[in-house]
């Protein structure tokens, strides 16, 4: 088989294209994921995978039959909103490409070997990220995971119920995690470091602890044109100078990242004073502690802003991942099998990430020329993308 990383992503290049941004936008289960996760089964059942979804909505492709013990690698295809066209689908790709160098290397995995593919990592649809490798763990509740609603409205049970994952098996699957004796998972570098330091790959080391929260402003909802000044309690005004006070809470402690990226009042017309403006934060820094006492300190000066415009504030947790380290063992062994690959920490999240705490993990990482993700901007050199496969094949006929 002839096939190339990029050649495979040149094929689903115009799947979940949104136009207003230039990027991708592919939520869990959308149309656009699940002709992305109809690509993958037809990729992978061209190569004579055999092919099923677990309980959790997980793909799992496998060369052979399946067992326990298992060498698994893989990734997600869903996307932020305007993401870029490498975060997720770069792993899966290489993965696919990885089986086809392995098989002209004449290997014959003498264990249990499956590509995996992980739905919501990004957690831009249900505001969960990593939600079915938090599922499979045990980290979510499968309840409260039935019960998120995306903006439409739509419940997450629904949403898979419609895909025909039955919603009421959802949970912490033993029988998942006894099949993974080592996960690999080969990324996008979402950052500089590859660039700053002149390689094209790098070895992962640990996730910073990050988490998301739903801050809510609540003000009173009155006429745009009748209402005087003097007599409104805006919380939109409010909420504007509590985005400032998180970039400069952030600012002020070192190696901290804090970030309003979705804003929302309520009700949203033009010539009303909304009643209510939910905006998200997410929080990350190396030490949890730190993120914990941040988030915190953003909680406080929230309240007391809010308090200043005649309105209230709350913040509310909507997930949490505590700094990871990957396996050492299995690490040094990738470092054995990549000589010279330079080793680097994560700022962003992964399913390897949560799978961490269940099973040996380990990460790879590919440059990103731009230094810039989540965003149309973020690229990878068709070379480099091609060779991933060759650097990813060597990493499991070792680990094989």
């Amino acid at each position: 088989m002839n096939d190339t990383v990029s050649g495979l992503l040149d094929a689903i290049e115009p799947v979940g294209r949104d136009p207003r941004s230039g990027g991708y936008r592919r939520p869990v289960l959308s149309t656009a994921e699940l002709d992305l996760r109809s690509w993958f089964v037809q990729e992978a059942e061209k190569r004579g995978l055999g092919v099923e979804t677990d309980r959790n909505g997980v793909i799992w492709a496998w060369w052979g039959e399946p067992g326990d013990g298992a060498l698994v690698t893989g990734s997600h295809l869903d996307s932020v909103p305007g993401g870029g066209a490498f975060d997720g689908p770069l792993g899966v790709a290489a993965a696919l490409v990885a089986v086809d160098r392995l098989r002209e290397r004449g290997v014959q995995p003498a264990r249990p070997f499956a590509v995996a593919v992980f739905p919501e990592e990004e957690g831009s649809r249900f505001g969960v990220a990593c939600l079915g490798s938090r599922l499979m763990t045990g980290a979510l509740d499968p309840d409260k995971a039935r019960s998120l609603t995306d903006a439409d409205g739509t419940t997450l049970a629904d949403a898979y119920a419609k895909a025909g994952i039955d919603p009421h098996r959802l949970g912490r699957d033993d029988a998942a995690l006894a099949r993974i004796g080592q996960f690999v998972e080969l990324h996008v570098e979402q950052g500089k470091g590859l660039i700053d330091l002149g390689r094209p790959v790098a070895i992962g080391s640990s996730i910073l602890g990050h988490g998301r929260w739903k801050l809510t402003v609540t003000g009173i909802g009155n006429h745009a044109g009748t209402t005087a000044m003097r007599d409104r309690a805006d919380p939109v005004v409010a909420a504007a100078e509590i985005v400032g006070l998180v970039a400069a809470l952030a600012r002020a402690e070192d190696d901290a990242r804090a970030t309003v990226g979705r804003f929302e009042p309520v009700p949203g017309g033009t010539n009303v004073i909304a009643s209510r403006v939910d905006l998200w934060l997410d929080v990350r820094h190396p030490d949890d502690a730190v993120t914990r006492g941040l988030v915190d300190r953003i909680g406080a000066e929230a309240a007391g802003c809010a308090q200043r415009h005649g309105c209230k504030a709350a913040v509310v947790e909507e997930s949490w991942s505590p700094t990871v380290g990957f396996d050492p063992a299995l690490g040094r062994r990738l470092a054995d099998l990549v000589p010279g690959a330079p080793v680097l920490a994560s700022g962003a999240g992964h399913d390897a990430g949560i799978l961490a705490a269940a099973v040996p993990s380990a990460m790879l990482f590919v440059r990103n020329p731009t230094g810039i993700s989540h965003s149309p901007e973020e690229h990878v050199e068709r070379s480099d993308a091609d060779d991933s496969a060759d650097v990813l094949a060597d990493v499991l006929e070792g680990l094989l």
